[in-house]
């Protein structure tokens, strides 16, 4: 199951959720926490689904359909993010995955101030796998990660606050290299991939989550599921459709192939 927000130009939030998780052979089940109209040059107006609105989505599904994990998105307020901390403390023994998103690419704010404390005490210790690019990372820690050689520190400091599993993505460092850490309470893995020269990168981040919370719905253990994620992801840009003008989307299909 998938909470998060609509993206009205279907490259990131629960259009690219929807289509990674199809893309990788698995069924999403949605609940809408807002509605935005954003394109590939920004994000233009946000419209938050009503708290009430959004537990009746949480229990219609619930009511009818299986769970094997859930990812969370942009959750935009605190009194949508207590909705779904409500949820995810009842459902303890489902995998959640949870992308802290808290800035879109274009550089708007998707998540209030006043849920930055919520998510930093709450929600991240009901986390399976907190998966922070570093700007997120380093509003939750309060301080810079200034390299890669810093990763390793910066997500055990966030495992710190309380996920079983932190997923550090290196996307905003410079350099040829992209390099992903993965921290667990057994240690630190580091990833790498070469850097694909594009600017068609809208939505890695929910797509990356989703693929994720697939591959732990499909009972792959942490590493592989985030190493299937993260070739995927890489496919996806790879072969990028270079629709609009500014940061455009994957190509989602990339797993059907």
């Amino acid at each position: 199951m998938v909470v998060a927000g609509s993206d009205s130009g279907a490259g990131a939030g629960l259009q690219a959720d929807v289509k990674t998780v199809f893309a990788l052979g698995g069924y999403a089940t949605t609940a809408v926490t807002a509605v935005t109209a954003q394109n590939t040059l920004g994000v233009q107006g946000v419209m938050p689904v009503p708290p009430s609105f959004l537990r009746l989505q949480l229990a219609s599904i619930l009511d009818d359909f299986g769970l094997d994990a859930i990812k969370t998105g942009m959750l935009g307020d605190a009194e949508t993010m207590a909705v779904v901390i409500e949820l995810l403390a009842s459902r303890t023994d489902v995998p959640a995955v949870i992308d802290p998103v808290m800035v879109a690419k274009g550089g708007a704010s998707l998540l209030a101030d006043d849920a930055v404390a919520l998510l930093r005490a709450r929600l991240l210790p009901l986390a399976t796998l907190l998966t922070p690019n570093l700007p997120e990372a380093e509003a939750l820690l309060g301080r810079p990660i200034a390299d890669a050689a810093a990763m390793p520190a910066a997500a055990q400091a966030l495992l710190a606050l309380g996920p079983r599993a932190v997923l550090l993505k290196g996307g905003h460092l410079p350099g040829d290299a992209l390099v992903d850490v993965l921290a667990t309470a057994d240690g630190v893995e580091r990833f790498t991939a070469d850097r694909i020269p594009t600017q068609h990168t809208h939505g890695t981040g929910c797509t990356l989550a989703s693929a994720a919370a697939t591959g732990l719905a499909q009972g792959l253990c942490l590493s592989d599921a985030v190493q299937r994620a993260r070739a995927y992801v890489q496919a996806a840009i790879a072969t990028a459709p270079g629709l609009g003008h500014g940061h455009g989307p994957l190509n989602h299909a990339a797993g059907l192939g």
